[in-house]
């Protein structure tokens, strides 16, 4: 039910933020979170929860901006040293990436090609369903179910 609003919300975002793969990236992460939910009770209103829910995440990134160009450049040097490329990388981190590696071979191909190109190469949508002769509508249901089965799967590795 929440996909049919996947365009109209990626407009509507694009429109407030001018930038498309910005408002693309809100967007899924809204689904995530949502899909993410712990609570069991139903959404009444889906669509106002899910826009609500996408404007609290641009929210947060202005603050987190705003927070970034005030911090001193110590923090940020300190935070560089432990950037996954750094050699000082956590196991944990790296543990994090295996699992992730795991649970993106469990999908289908273009599930998991869609969102590669996404996150990875930053294509655009468009751009995806020509590379993999497909609908765009089933590049974004591609992308979303991609990061839920993630999600998922390393919630779970993690409990063990």
């Amino acid at each position: 039910m929440l996909e049919n609003y996947y365009r109209e919300l990626v407009c509507f975002l694009n429109a407030k933020l001018g930038n498309r793969q910005v408002a693309e990236d809100v967007v899924h992460d809204a689904y995530v979170r949502i899909l993410e939910r712990s609570s069991d009770i139903p959404i009444d209103q889906p669509r106002a929860f899910l826009y609500r829910t996408a404007l609290n995440l641009v929210i947060d990134g202005h603050r987190r901006n705003a927070l970034r160009q005030s911090e001193p450049l110590e923090v940020l040097d300190t935070e560089e040293r432990f950037s996954p490329n750094s050699p000082h990388a956590s196991h944990y981190e790296n543990q994090r990436l295996e699992m992730l590696e795991r649970a993106l071979a469990e999908l289908p191909a273009h599930c998991r090609d869609s969102f590669l190109l996404r996150k990875l190469d930053g294509l655009t949508h468009v751009q995806i369903a020509e590379r993999l002769n497909i609908s765009r509508a089933l590049v974004e249901k591609h992308i979303v179910n991609a990061m839920k089965h993630c999600r998922v799967r390393m919630r779970e590795w993690e409990a063990h």
